[in-house]
């Protein structure tokens, strides 16, 4: 069965739910894998708690962290490439399918 015989068992007794990916376009299918803004997300909040070392409280944490996310999020303006074919790509998949079926 290969090198991952519990990987591939997995995979053949889930492909149902796994193939549901596959009925998308690849711009579409690259939105949705793409983790870049995740990682870069985690970043910014290890980056900030990282050098401050201890905290005086876990609500001093808290409020650090809510702060560290302003920061991240206030720089979310940047365009997503393909963004005109991507969307129009979703609004005939969920739009247009949905008053076909």
């Amino acid at each position: 069965m290969g090198k991952y015989p519990i990987v591939i068992k997995s995979w053949q007794n889930n492909w149902y739910n796994l193939s549901t990916y596959f009925k998308y376009s690849a711009q579409i299918r690259k939105l949705i894998y793409t983790t870049n803004p995740i990682k870069g997300f985690h970043r910014g909040i290890r980056k900030c708690t990282k050098t401050k070392g201890a905290f005086a409280s876990e609500n001093a944490l808290f409020k650090l962290i809510f702060c560290a996310i302003k920061n991240i999020t206030a720089k979310w303006n940047l365009l997503i490439q393909n963004w005109a074919l991507t969307i129009s790509q979703l609004y005939i998949y969920f739009i247009f399918i949905s008053l076909i079926e």
